[in-house]
């Protein structure tokens, strides 16, 4: 897909009869094949919601880390526009994808933000919150975090966030192996999370 940037790629997992599309980006340092990203795709279709994995320009070109945060919302902003679903769009993503989204799900029309792995804060330096982004996002916004991510823990943020927390797991959704999941049942943890929320976000439109 052709964005201001350079080419954009989009992997998409369609479900036969969809209540909802859901747009999902990855973080700055990794792509869409993040185990949370294709765990949402491989499950959620075959519950009525269709998954687009959106791989930005610059992961495209082969380059190891993204730009400046706008160039993040500048691909997002593009491909939204040509793929605009008939059905209730979320727009998502995981770390710097989740920062993205919530900046620009409002202005592009979305009912709904998913972020994944929210990056509160650089790890080690709470002082430096981002903490607005989320704030600011002026839709219904689910917030997915590990108990254990040093980007931000669950208690950080502010009261009355939504959140499903997976137990034990950090920025990558990564558990110990003598936690209290095994890497499997915590994924599933964040796959139902992300679905009762989804299919009660689209009743509500």
């Amino acid at each position: 897909m052709t964005t201001p940037l350079g080419d954009a790629r989009l992997v998409s997992h369609r479900s036969r009869h969809p209540i909802a599309t859901l747009l999902l980006s990855h973080g700055a340092g990794g792509g869409i094949e993040a185990q949370d990203l294709q765990a949402l795709a491989k499950h959620l279709p075959g519950q009525g919601i269709s998954v687009h994995l959106l791989e930005q320009p610059w992961r495209v070109a082969g380059r190891k880390l993204a730009g400046a945060p706008a160039t993040l919302d500048t691909g997002l902003r593009a491909v939204v526009d040509q793929i605009r679903p008939r059905t209730p769009l979320i727009v998502g993503g995981r770390s710097a994808g989740a920062r993205s989204a919530a900046r620009c799900a409002r202005d592009l029309g979305a009912s709904a933000c998913l972020a994944l792995a929210f990056p509160l804060h650089p790890p080690g330096h709470p002082e430096k919150t981002r903490v607005g982004e989320l704030r600011n996002t002026r839709v219904a916004t689910l917030v997915v975090q590990g108990e254990r991510d040093p980007f931000g823990r669950p208690e950080e943020f502010p009261s009355g966030t939504e959140m499903a927390v997976i137990p034990a797991a950090d920025h990558a959704f990564k558990v110990p192996k003598s936690g209290p999941l095994s890497q499997a049942e915590a994924l599933s943890v964040l796959v139902e999370a992300v679905l009762e929320w989804t299919v009660r976000e689209v009743g509500r439109d």
